[in-house]
């Protein structure tokens, strides 16, 4: 188990609102959590459960209509949500960067791959421009680009679906930050490039670096991640080591998404299994569990009151009345 010492982030009872037509629905609620320096935590969960809004809030960019409306957020020690808005723009990218999940929008297509990674390197280093650009080309050549000093002048849509992935997380990187969060990185790539991006980013340990690593399939975080945070319906429903996922997921939504994941050697079926029913959204989440109607196993208590913590053991808690 991490030790206290070794805590870098702690989020305690954030609750995030956004406003829909005039008025707030809470998109977070009562989350907290910590971070430890040289861990990948992953936080999974099906589209809508929160947890894009949850990295959002952690540094600072939520959307207009959004707000944190109650909560702390403590990295190395201090509350950055008392700080000005000025001081957290300083945060973000020296202290937490993110690699986003949309390719297309997170390139400026009019721009090189150069310009790219040098702008970072300006504002975040003292290196001079010779030093920027053997700092951008060791950059590439860090994140697995071959012949890295070619690919600095080509755009974005010169690149593969791989490659652009590669250059976001070199982006990343560039802004030397002791956390880093992944934003499904996976998405939209093919099988082995997806998993040569999944041995890059568990490189970055051996780098220093914490990660967060956002994504809604189990089996993919269990390749990759320390601990495991398992959202729903703007709540954490689990908290566990990676250890304990297949072995010893408490919580119904937790069983249930592991019965979705495809099983080699297994009889064949007519379909994949689901899930019944649809997640909710905020307007329509009440104060009780929000995976009541979904559940099997739902009392009627679990329709008025969202449960208390159960611990199972140091590190594995869940909030379930079974």
């Amino acid at each position: 188990m991490k030790q206290q010492n070794n805590e870098i982030l702690k989020a305690v009872n954030l609750n995030t609102a956004i406003k829909i037509n005039k008025k707030k629905y809470l998109a977070l609620r009562n989350i907290s959590f910590s971070l430890y320096k040289n861990e990948i935590l992953a936080v999974v969960g099906e589209s809508g459960s929160g947890k894009t809004i949850l990295m959002k809030t952690l540094i600072g960019l939520l959307p207009e209509n959004g707000s944190l409306e109650s909560g702390k957020i403590i990295l190395n020690n201090n509350d950055i949500t008392e700080l000005s808005q000025k001081n957290t723009n300083n945060i973000r990218g020296k202290e937490i960067s993110m690699i986003f999940q949309d390719q297309e929008t997170s390139l400026n297509p009019l721009r090189t791959v150069g310009f790219h990674l040098t702008e970072i390197l300006r504002r975040y280093s003292r290196l001079n421009k010779i030093e920027v650009k053997e700092k951008a080309i060791n950059l590439l050549s860090a994140v697995g680009i071959d012949n890295p000093s070619i690919w600095l002048n080509k755009y974005p849509h010169e690149l593969s679906g791989g490659m652009r992935q590669r250059v976001l997380i070199a982006m990343a990187l560039a802004c030397n930050s002791q956390i880093i969060i992944a934003d499904e990185p996976t998405t939209a790539l093919d099988v082995t490039v997806q998993a040569q991006i999944l041995g890059l980013l568990k490189t970055l340990k051996q780098s220093n670096k914490s990660m967060f690593f956002i994504t809604h399939d189990l089996s993919i975080a269990a390749s990759i991640c320390d601990r495991i945070l398992v959202m729903y319906g703007s709540r954490i429903m689990e908290e566990m080591f990676v250890e304990d996922l297949f072995s010893n997921a408490k919580h119904p939504y937790t069983q249930a998404l592991l019965k979705t994941i495809p099983t080699i050697g297994a009889e064949p079926l007519e379909k994949f299994l689901t899930i019944p029913g649809t997640a909710p959204s905020i307007e329509t989440i009440e104060d009780g569990c929000p995976f009541y109607s979904r559940c099997s196993s739902a009392k009627e208590i679990c329709k008025k009151e969202f449960p208390e913590l159960k611990k199972v053991s140091a590190g594995h808690y869940y909030y379930c009345y079974q």
